[in-house]
Parts: structure tokens; sequence; C-alpha cells
């Protein structure tokens, strides 16, 4: 018989960071590029501008430097993070994989490295992941980044999917406590939606999706799942004082908000002046206005992503606490 790992209460945030390219690109530059408007695009996605990243910025890089953010804010060095978890899907390196890379970069000193793969839903199935691993008391701390690069990946002819893409990294350190701030997870996927987007090399490795499909899935199966994890991790609707849903398109942020009830409290819509950064949306909208002073401390905190595979997760946190 095996000897099972002792365990500990759980985990919770304690840093936050983030990162995005320098280049701007502007609703009025994409008319420029392609047949669209400033006005057509804000009318269907509600964004206004992106950031996109230089052509030797690799997803590794962006990687880095908001995982380097992250640890700061949480008063460590690198080499007290045990593990790193990386979510993207625009990596076109395969071998080390993004994590090896970023505790290459940051100097760490022999942590576990793990790539995740489930498009824009990656970062909360890192979460997940992250959160097990301390409470099995494998690892004490780690930092979870969602990285993308899409422009890599975008084509830039299409006028429905170039509008929506940019570029950046957002990053969490988590610590083992003895006071959970981190819920259980509500994931799952659809494969009967698994074509609803695509990145593969029949398409050149361009991103294409069903912008259709997937309004309808969000509106009509996304709800009960936010619900779901809600209840599974012992609140009510009532207790969640921030939302942080996949930046994939205003047009989807809003009606889910007003869906779930939630349009009284802060629901983060980076979209905007960030565009959709798949798996680096959710930790790069909150790390930025946590950074702002516009999310409050110990809040509960409903994030939810959701996308290519067709894979989906919900889980609530805890913010961390504000440090003098």
């Amino acid at each position: 018989m095996l000897n099972a790992p002792r365990t500990v209460a759980g985990s919770r945030i304690v840093g936050l960071g983030h990162y995005q390219p320098e280049r701007v690109l502007t609703n009025a530059e994409l008319a420029t590029m392609v047949d669209t408007s400033d006005e057509w695009i804000r009318t269907r996605t509600g964004i206004v501008e992106r950031h996109i990243a230089r052509d030797d910025e690799t997803v590794a890089d962006m990687a880095a430097a908001a995982a380097r953010a992250a640890i700061a804010d949480a008063g460590l060095t690198p080499g007290e993070v045990e593990l790193v978890i990386v979510a993207s899907t625009s990596v076109m390196d395969h071998s080390p994989n993004v994590a090896g890379r970023v505790a290459a970069e940051l100097g760490m000193t022999s942590p576990v490295i793990i790539d995740v793969n489930t498009a824009c839903s990656g970062f909360e199935h890192g979460i997940a992941l992250a959160d097990a691993s301390i409470r099995s008391a494998q690892v004490t701390r780690a930092v979870v980044i969602g990285a993308e690069k899409l422009s890599s990946i975008t084509d830039w002819s299409d006028r429905t999917t170039c509008v929506l893409t940019a570029d950046g990294a957002g990053a969490f350190v988590l610590e083992a406590t003895e006071e959970p701030g981190v819920g259980p997870i509500v994931w799952g996927s659809e494969p009967t939606m698994s074509r609803a987007v695509i990145v593969e090399e029949a398409t050149d490795n361009k991103f294409t999706q069903d912008g259709r499909m997937i309004l309808r899935w969000a509106m009509s199966k996304a709800a009960a799942i936010n619900h779901e994890a809600v209840r599974t991790a012992g609140l009510t609707m009532d207790d969640i004082q921030v939302f942080v849903p996949h930046q994939a398109n205003l047009r989807i942020i809003e009606p889910l908000a007003e869906q779930l009830g939630l349009t009284d409290r802060t629901v983060v819509t980076d979209v905007q002046v960030s565009g959709n950064t798949s798996a680096a949306s959710i930790p790069l909208g909150l790390s930025k206005w946590w950074h702002e002073g516009r999310i409050p401390a110990n809040a509960p905190t409903l994030l939810f992503g959701f996308g290519g595979g067709f894979a989906y997760a919900s889980q609530v946190v805890l913010t961390p606490d504000r440090r003098p």
C-alpha cells in the first residue's frame, strides 16, 4: 500500500501581475488594413483598441514578465516558487515548454513546469491544478500564468476575427493557507462544439471561430455553470463582489452579467482596451483593475473561462490582501 500525501487546508492568491506589449492597435488603424470601421467594431464587440506584440516578442517573454510582476507583488523571490503553470494556445515552440522557459528566464530553482492548452479557459484549469498541488502538500507556492500572442495566429484579412485578437499575459501567485481562498472548480467541455474555435494546420494555424454558436452557448449554458461554481464554494450569488469572465466580447459579458444578477457588482470589462487575449484575458483584466485600485481586497470573485475545445471552467477565488 502506498503512502498518501499529507494535505493542507487550501491555497489563496497572494500576488497579481500582468504584462502588455507597448504597441496599441486602434480600430481606426484596423480600418486601413481590412474592410471595417470603428463603429462596426464597437457595435459588435465593444473593443476600442488592443495591444500587439513585437515580431521578436514571444509568449514566454510575456509570461515571464507577468510572472515576475506577480511574484514581486507577493513579496517573494522566484526561488521561493516551486510550481510554474502556463496556459496558452498560441505557442509555436513545443520544447522546452513555456513554463520551462519562464523558469529559466526568472532563474528559478528546480520548479515543476507544466503547460496547459485548453484555450480561453486554460488559466482557470491552471488555477485548479495549482490549488490541488498545494492542497496535497506537493508544493507550497505556485505561479499560474495565462499568456497569448494571438497576433501570430490571426488572419489579418478576416474582419470577423482580426478585430478581436490581441496579445498579453497575466499571472497569479498562490500560496498554502489554513483558510482557503480558492473554491472548487466546475469544469467540463462540449464535445459537439469542438469545431467552434479552431487553430490547426488545415487553416494554416490561423484562428477561426463560429461566433454565433459561441454566443448561443454562452447565453443558454453559461449561467448554470457559474451558479454551480458559486454553490460548490458554499456561497450564493449575493456574496459575489467581482465577476471576471473571459474577455471574449462585450456583447457576451454584459448579458451574462445580467443573467447572473451581477450588474450592480464590479464586472471586469478590460476587453474594451485589451481585446480578446484568450487564456490571458482573466488574469490580465483582474490584475490591471486590482493594481488600479478598482477591486477590493478579500472579495469573493467569480472567474469564468470558455472557448476552444470547447472547454469551460468556473470558480470562486478571494482577491488578495492589500499590503501597506
